[in-house]
């Protein structure tokens, strides 16, 4: 039997939070380990329960759920976070990028839509970087964000040793710029199959999950340079 999805549902509408649960245990695969309608009581709740995946609903009373998401995110990076809003909003998408959440999504998402959200962040994808590269304006923010990393001092980042090929450098530097598998594939004229593998290599070497860290890693390290536009440069 496949191993089960721990989820905890943090919202603060009981009938929302029981539709959810209705769903999850329906899944088969995933089981509810807790419920909260706060900030406070999430925070604690995911010390306690050390679920998998956390739905997070963005407006919470007291604490909201960014705020909630950050803490629990620094607390136990292992936990993945789905940020859930009433409408999809671009500065709440970027919000939700900085807190380290997995995934962005309105609440009106279909079930199923959502059980497979919940599944893939649970194997470590970062579904949210998919929500970036199709909104050019918010990729902008998050390149202007790696300026201001990139001009700190990050301890374990500058531990890190792991030499990148020249290839996966300018495949890097293509993700910097927003730049989806196809269209890199298109600018290096390589095969969308040989991008994904590259991708691989690069994540695995720099020892994190998703392509936005890996970008920040080579930033820090200086194997990307920003340009004075906001537009990453190779060395």
């Amino acid at each position: 039997m496949a191993d089960i999805i721990n989820v905890l549902i943090i919202d603060d509408h009981p009938l929302f939070r029981q539709g959810i649960r209705w769903s999850l245990e329906e899944a088969g695969d995933m089981r509810v380990v807790g419920e909260a309608e706060n900030g406070q009581e999430a925070i604690k709740l995911a010390e306690r329960t050390t679920p998998d995946v956390v739905l997070v609903d963005i407006n919470l009373p007291g604490l909201n759920g960014l705020e909630v998401a950050r803490v629990i995110k620094r607390r136990d990076p292992r936990m993945g976070l789905i940020v859930l809003s009433v409408y999809e909003d671009d500065d709440q998408l970027f919000q939700a990028i900085k807190v380290g959440a997995a995934a962005y999504s309105s609440k009106d998402v279909h079930p199923e839509a959502l059980m497979h959200m919940i599944r893939e962040v649970a194997r470590g994808r970062y579904m949210i970087n998919d929500s970036v590269l199709a909104k050019p304006h918010v990729a902008t923010r998050v390149l202007h964000q790696f300026r201001e990393l990139a001009a700190s001092d990050d301890e374990q980042t500058s531990s890190l040793f792991a030499p990148l090929t020249s290839r996966e450098i300018e495949i890097l530097d293509c993700i910097a710029r927003g730049l989806s598998n196809k269209e890199i594939a298109n600018e290096l004229s390589i095969s969308g199959q040989t991008v994904k593998n590259h991708i691989t290599s690069i994540l695995s070497k720099l020892q994190v999950n998703d392509r936005t860290m890996a970008v920040i890693y080579a930033i820090q390290k200086g194997w990307i340079k920003m340009g004075f536009e906001g537009q990453p440069i190779t060395k």
